[in-house]
C-alpha cells in the first residue's frame, strides 16, 4: 500500500556526517553537540559506513582507556549499511526499518549520500504513525522477556498442572503446561 508521501520529500537534508578518520572522541563530541544518535560516515559523497552510540558505547565497555585514543570511526562503523533512494514510497521506507530492524536510513541516490531518514521525520510527517513504530518496539521487547522466561521449554507428554487435560506438555520454569494453557499464559 503506498502512502503518496516519497522518502526525498521528508528526509533530512543536513545529515550529520564525519570522515573514517575521525577519531572516537571527535565522533562522540559532535553527536553530543548536534543531538543526534548516530554519524553518517562518507568519503567525499560516497557512504562508507554507520556510527551509532550503541557503537561508541561498546567501544568505551570493551577497550582500555588507552586503546580509546587510537580508535577511528572506521574501526567501529558499520559498512554494510541499509540504505534507501529519495524516489521510494514512505510506506517502502516503514517496512524495510522494520524488516531490517533498524532507526535510520541513509538516503543514497547513484551511489552518493544525500539525506537520512528517520523515525522522527516520519513522525514529524505522520504523528499518528507513532502507535505502529512504538509497537513494534514493544512486542519486540516483550518477545524477548517471554523467550527468557520460557527458556527451559522442553516438549513431553503427561497432564497438565493447570488444567488436568493428557497430551503434549511445555515446561516453564514452574509448572507442564498443555499447549491451550501455555498459550493463554
Amino acid at each position: 500500500m503506498e502512502s503518496g508521501v516519497k522518502v526525498g520529500d521528508i528526509m533530512t537534508r543536513n545529515f550529520v556526517h564525519v570522515t573514517p578518520e575521525t577519531d572516537l572522541l571527535s565522533c562522540a563530541r559532535t553527536m553530543i553537540k548536534k543531538r543526534v544518535g548516530s554519524l553518517i560516515i562518507k568519503e567525499g559523497d560516497k557512504l562508507k559506513g554507520i556510527l551509532t552510540e550503541k557503537d561508541i558505547i561498546w567501544a568505551i565497555v570493551k577497550k582500555s582507556k588507552s586503546d580509546l585514543k587510537g580508535i577511528f570511526a572506521k574501526d567501529l562503523m558499520k559498512r554494510k549499511v541499509v540504505t534507501i533512494k529519495p524516489s521510494a514510497d514512505l510506506a517502502e521506507a516503514m517496512r524495510r526499518l522494520r524488516k531490517k530492524k533498524v532507526r535510520r536510513l541513509p538516503v543514497v541516490e547513484n551511489g552518493l549520500v544525500i539525506g537520512m531518514l528517520t523515525y522522527k521525520d516520519i513522525l514529524r510527517i505522520d504523528p499518528g504513525l507513532y502507535d505502529l513504530i512504538s509497537q513494534n518496539f514493544s512486542i519486540r521487547e516483550e518477545a524477548k522477556k517471554l523467550k527468557r522466561r520460557f527458556m527451559a521449554i522442553s516438549r513431553g507428554h503427561g497432564t497438565c498442572e493447570e488444567c488436568g487435560e493428557h497430551g503434549v506438555l511445555f515446561k516453564t520454569d514452574m509448572q507442564s503446561l498443555c499447549e491451550s494453557c501455555y498459550n493463554n499464559r
